[in-house]
């Protein structure tokens, strides 16, 4: 299957309270990405190849997100958020997986498309 380009996909993952966010990754045909993590957003670059991808994010803003409160940003969230760039940036390969986009690297991750 080709891959879910201008869809957001959101992680395929437990919840992590308080706040109802999830990380997602919307990936354009052109390999601009955003990726919204437990309290930030960056910007990214996506290459892609046949089963092969290389993402290249951002730095994380300094700044929390307007719509989000420090009560929703707590220390674990932000240690979360530091953790998955630091995953994303190594992934090396990606599938299709049933309806899911599977991101393998050092762990492997599991995006759904969004459905709102």
């Amino acid at each position: 299957d080709p891959f879910p380009f201008d869809r957001e996909l959101l992680l395929d993952a437990a919840p992590m309270r308080p706040g109802k966010r999830m990380p997602s990754l919307t990936v354009t045909a052109n390999g601009d990405a955003t990726i919204d993590l437990w309290c930030k957003t960056v910007n990214a670059r996506v290459e892609l190849a046949d089963a092969t991808i290389k993402i290249e994010p951002g730095p994380l803003p300094e700044a929390l997100p307007a719509m989000m409160g420090a009560d929703q940003c707590t220390p674990q969230r932000m240690r979360a958020d530091e953790d998955m760039l630091a995953t994303l940036a190594q992934m090396t390969a990606w599938r299709q997986q049933g309806g899911a986009l599977v991101l393998v690297g050092p762990k492997t991750l599991k995006f759904r498309a969004a459905t709102n």
